[in-house]
């Protein structure tokens, strides 16, 4: 690195943030859309052709044949995305306390999904059976007490009363299973009284915590999401271990994230007679449409490019019998697209000759698990696993018309107050001596996968492992990358140099990006690609970094990419994870429903520039030397370990240092864009440090995975 560069990096600590003049560089595109929704736009444009394309290939199923065809390749496929399941390991279960209500009694009980990893639950029971009942499981959704919800009680008190056990245990991120305590009371947290804190040390809202254990299950080729779904299948273990209770006849009811579980359950478990899937069933047309990608576990690596969409989860269980329970207010599930789904799934059905075993509900009432709902989720258990229909009066009378003000009245009425429903010694399971959390899992994961990298690329070249990397990524060399075309939008002229306003045309998968190119007019030294997270303005200002490279002889290009300064996307939306993710959050899911990562995409961007500055300044890739800062350095880094030969050198400043630091932290900020599905079975970012070549990677003023800069 040229001493030029290094005086650049210093004055990135206190640089002014933007320059004088006009440096915007793109405008609102042929369709009138504005710099900022373009990437959105184009990642959409890809997401509806694959959902056409599943769609054509659904109207293909003629027979029974082809619709068995149709549930095996999903199903498998779905198997392989989550990263397959653990072997069993035994429940250890304990009945820790028990409680009376009316015609039933509830058991406090705790056992093991894995060793040392425990889930919390209640098992509601009636009191009158004289033999074996059926047994439902009840995921909770995104309540942070769990299962004390009082929708979760009053669901399983309803399942209890009307001849059968009910399970309903706590979420990961839930109740008494949350993952990341603090070491001290947690006096900051955001709540309100509808959704009390279940324990002081709580840090996180359950889908922050969700998505944040995501971000691991990511890297390490799973999902959270398997983490649920395994939770869920040991419950149906313990259920079907019960003296009272008939293995045969197990039915599984949830709402919003509990129907999330729910639908997933019944797609996975051939153990579940009968299901009712609550307020979370659409397409996921409609959901991109109206609220957009939801939270870590409803996101499968690639699953609509496969062509698994939502009414899959119930194609995929059929003739066996599912209830679609939906809310005509849903804001959330969109109520057309959860009719477009039931309309499909009954063709199914009809296909495989059981029309009447799928059907729906539709409340007329918001997001939630509503007493229209679990009446008609305990009518449906009853049918098809006692074999009785009949009405299943939740409360002996309700008033005519039921409003919303009624249901929030009778909402907590009759039910137990949160501290009386806790099982585990101190409320918190991540409190018990040696408990694992999904942190401390995905890190065992991590470990052995780093020992199995070891042994897979010691007698390797680098050229070998670069195929490899390229592989996980799904990136293309430069030589297959088009020629980038660049227009010109101007120029600025400073004192010793001028700056010319440029566009990197949008062809073949990406979308036109911004830069520019500082000339001075006295030139010495290599090009520099200069490539910054936040804005390619930042560093851009009279007296700042790129100036003292211009003034050294360099010609700099400071360019965008995609989702970066002027075309990052997600301001006007909702603020999802309260910031901790990033504006961009769900295009990073967008994209990864896709099978696509931001890393990939933005590597191409670096080579693309690269080659345009190659092209312009010098006859000699290799001669171009690398800056990159904050969500810019890991593509940078992943262009520069690709690629060596193109780059002279790479500093990079303001990355992790691993993902495997990444994997184990309880706490991360803006890191889902900096990800890659399963890297972790291939490479770490050391590695790629390694097979860039010796000295060509210097990295300057590590953060940490929350984004702190770590001590020298």
């Amino acid at each position: 690195m040229t001493k030029s560069v290094w005086l650049a990096l210093i004055l990135m600590v206190w640089s002014p943030l933007v320059s004088a003049e006009d440096l915007t560089v793109l405008t609102t595109d042929s369709k009138g859309l504005e710099p900022g929704q373009q990437l959105e736009e184009h990642l959409k444009q890809q997401f509806y052709r694959r959902l056409d394309d599943r769609r054509a290939a659904f109207e293909q199923i003629k027979s029974q044949a082809a619709a068995h065809a149709w549930q095996r390749e999903r199903r498998e496929f779905m198997v392989r995305q989550l990263g397959g399941f653990p072997k069993r390991t035994p429940l250890n279960a304990k009945t820790l306390g028990h409680l009376s209500g009316e015609g039933f009694r509830v058991e406090k009980v705790m056992f093991e999904s894995r060793p040392r990893h425990h889930v919390t639950a209640l098992l509601y029971l009636p009191d009158a059976a004289t033999q074996r009942v059926p047994g439902v499981l009840i995921p909770c959704g995104h309540s942070h007490n769990g299962k004390a919800s009082g929708w979760y009680q009053r669901a399983g008190i309803l399942m209890a009363r009307n001849g059968m056990a009910a399970l309903c245990y706590d979420p990961i991120g839930q109740g008494e299973r949350y993952q990341s305590l603090a070491a001290k009371d947690h006096t900051h947290f955001p709540s309100a009284p509808r959704y009390p804190v279940p324990h002081p040390k709580v840090r996180f809202l359950p889908t922050v915590e969700h998505t944040m254990m995501g971000i691991g299950s990511i890297l390490v080729g799973s999902n959270v999401a398997q983490y649920r779904i395994w939770d869920g299948m040991r419950a149906i273990d313990y259920l079907q271990s019960r003296d009272e209770i008939d293995a045969a006849r197990i039915g599984c009811t949830g709402n919003s994230g509990g129907g999330t579980l729910t639908s997933y359950l019944m797609a996975l478990d051939d153990r579940i007679g009968a299901a009712a899937p609550g307020c979370f069933l659409t397409t996921f047309r409609r959901l991109i449409d109206t609220r957009g990608a939801q939270d870590g576990e409803q996101n499968i690596f690639g699953q609509i490019a496969f062509g698994l969409d939502e009414p899959d989860y119930v194609m995929m269980r059929a003739p066996v019998p599912t209830l679609i329970l939906a809310a005509t207010r849903d804001v959330t599930f969109d109520i057309a697209g959860t009719w477009d789904l039931f309309r499909q799934a009954k063709r199914f059905y009809t296909r495989l000759d059981y029309p009447e075993r799928v059907d729906l509900v539709e409340a007329d009432a918001p997001h939630g698990y509503y007493i229209q709902h679990r009446t008609a989720a305990a009518r449906w258990m009853r049918r098809w696993l006692l074999g009785e229909d009949d009405v299943i009066p939740e409360v002996d009378r309700l008033p005519d018309p039921l409003t919303d003000q009624v249901l929030r009245d009778r909402f907590r009425e009759g039910m137990w107050p949160d501290d009386k429903l806790l099982v585990s010694p101190q409320g918190q399971v991540m409190l018990m001596q040696g408990e694992k959390s999904v942190f401390d899992l995905n890190t065992d994961t991590a470990s052995r996968l780093a020992t199995e990298r070891q042994r897979r690329w010691s007698r390797a070249s680098a050229d070998e492992w670069r195929e490899a990397v390229r592989s996980v990524i799904g990136t293309r060399k430069s030589s297959e990358l088009p020629a980038p075309q660049v227009e010109s939008r101007g120029a600025v002229q400073r004192d010793g140099y001028r700056i010319e306003k440029l566009v990197l045309l949008g062809s073949d998968g990406a979308i036109s990006l911004p830069g520019l190119l500082f000339v001075p007019e006295r030139r010495g030294g290599e090009p520099v690609l200069y490539l910054h997270g936040e804005s390619m303005k930042t560093d851009a200002a009279a007296k700042g970094p790129i100036e003292r490279l211009v003034r050294e002889g360099h010609v700099v290009l400071a360019a965008e990419l995609s989702g970066i300064g002027e075309t990052e996307t997600g301001h006007q939306k909702r603020d999802y994870g309260r910031g901790r993710f990033g504006p961009d959050s769900q295009e990073i899911y967008l994209a990864y429903l896709l099978g696509k990562s931001f890393v990939a995409m933005r590597t191409e961007d670096a080579l693309r520039w690269s080659s345009y500055l190659a092209s312009r300044v010098t006859e000699d890739e290799g001669s171009i030397q690398l800056v990159a800062v904050g969500e810019a350095a890991i593509p940078t880094l992943h262009a520069a370990a690709l690629e060596p030969s193109r780059f002279k050198s790479a500093s990079l400043r303001g990355m992790i240092r691993s993902w495997t630091e990444l994997v184990g932290a309880r706490e991360n900020r803006n890191q889902l864009v900096n990800v890659v599905h399963g890297a972790l079975k291939t490479y770490d970012l050391p590695d790629l440090i390694r097979i860039a070549g010796s000295g060509k990677v210097e990295v300057y003023q590590s953060v940490a995975p929350s984004g702190q800069p770590l001590a020298r």
